[in-house]
């Protein structure tokens, strides 16, 4: 098969236990809109995004929280477009009770000038919102010789 055009990740889909409560997560603490949802039962589910472009799915569909040992998805990380953008999500999720895998912003390697927070969801899953530059003073990476994304 030839390639025609260059593939983009177009959006993630999560499977999550509880719809509400995923939903005001996402929503509330992360900042996604509601583009759009399924409320009839046994089929709930929530589209969202920013700017009206799509970028998460919740599907109600988990009979339990996430479970790091599973084949599928590792993390979610989102890019924002400065380390101070990620500051002010730090900021956000504490208000709202999050707990951090690591102590603030931290370095994606040593040296490394990109950096992030890593954190969970309500279901568990590990989450990720960093920047790709400007992190030169954060100090030092929380995991030796290995990128800090692989090991939360």
């Amino acid at each position: 098969m030839t390639a025609t055009s260059t593939l983009r990740t177009g959006h993630v889909g999560l499977n999550v236990t509880d719809i509400e409560r995923s939903l005001a997560f996402y929503r509330d603490v992360i900042g996604y809109g509601v583009l759009g949802e399924g409320k009839e039962e046994g089929r709930r589910f929530a589209f969202l995004g920013q700017d009206g472009t799509l970028a998460l799915t919740l599907w109600q569909q988990a009979d339990a929280a996430y479970a790091a040992g599973n084949a599928g998805l590792h993390h979610l990380a989102v890019e924002v477009d400065t380390i101070e953008q990620v500051h002010a999500y730090e900021s956000a999720l504490r208000a709202h009770g999050v707990e951090f895998a690591y102590e603030g912003v931290v370095p994606h390697g040593e040296g490394a000038a990109s950096g992030g927070i890593f954190f969970h969801d309500p279901d568990g899953t590990r989450l990720e919102i960093y920047a790709g530059s400007g992190g030169g003073a954060l100090g030092r990476a929380p995991v030796a010789d290995a990128p800090t994304c692989g090991f939360f």
